[in-house]
């Protein structure tokens, strides 16, 4: 499977701001996606991060501020609207149908992001007849081919982890939202997702990665931004970010650069 070539949209949030009740959850956030990049948001729990997240991919609506998809304000669109549009997401809690298989798992992503005949043509997506391509495809990207027929129910939590990714791939994303990927990944899958991600940033794909594994985000991101408090307090690419003051005392051990936090 080839990621989406050529520049591609940006995914851009400004000023953005969630609350419950007195609480700012994200308090002003700038964030940029750019296609060919891994953009990566890390900080303590409680920092603001799953609720980011959500709003990029519109499970929430933010109280104030704009998300942008390339020239296109996406701020109150809905979250299968942006799957069609081409933003595609995996779950910090694993979500896949159990009693289905692995690769009938992907179908759905493919044929969500097709959508109508018509639809597809207009836009250049892969058309519900297509769909097999674009799972095969996906199936050999995650390494999933040789469990294909194997229904979900029957996984460990690490393999469900990559049928998720395959699913949000096999949707052919020129956007990919991670959200703590690595979670239940043991170090050979970890390593893998790491060569996976830097592999698609490579062929033009911008993936935004929320995560807690500080050797995966350092490992692989082009810029990481940490949240602390709703907040953004340091950006930039691994190497400031691991220097950086603000951040440190945020998040990482001074000692190690290692997160604080779980």
């Amino acid at each position: 499977m080839t990621a989406r070539q050529g520049p591609g949209p940006v995914l851009r949030a400004d000023g953005l701001v969630r609350h419950f009740g007195g609480l700012r959850a994200v308090d002003g956030v700038d964030v940029e996606v750019p296609p060919g990049r891994v953009t990566a948001v890390i900080g303590p729990n409680g920092a603001g991060k799953s609720t980011l997240f959500h709003c990029l991919a519109g499970a929430q609506r933010p109280d104030a501020g704009r998300i942008r998809f390339g020239d296109r304000d996406i701020t109150r669109l809905a979250d299968h609207r942006r799957a069609r549009l081409g933003i595609a997401r995996t779950f910090q809690v694993v979500s896949v149908f159990a009693t289905l298989t692995v690769a009938d798992n992907l179908r759905v992503g493919a044929e969500n992001r097709a959508g109508t005949r018509a639809t597809a043509r207009l836009f250049g997506l892969p058309e519900a007849g297509r769909a097999d391509d674009a799972v095969e495809d996906a199936l050999a990207r995650v390494g999933l081919t040789a469990l294909r027929d194997v229904p979900c129910g029957r996984l460990p939590t690490g393999t469900l982890r990559l049928v998720e990714l395959g699913r949000a791939l096999a949707s052919r994303p020129s956007v990919l939202l991670l959200d703590e990927p690595a979670s239940g990944l043991d170090d050979a899958e970890t390593d893998r997702l790491r060569t996976l991600l830097r592999a698609l940033a490579d062929e033009g794909l911008a993936v935004l990665l929320v995560e807690h594994d500080m050797a995966l985000v350092f490992g692989v991101a082009d810029t990481v931004h940490v949240m602390a408090a709703g907040r953004v307090v340091a950006s930039g690419p691994p190497e400031r970010v691991r220097t950086d003051a603000a951040a440190r005392a945020a998040y990482l051990d001074p000692a190690t650069g290692d997160g604080g936090a779980s």
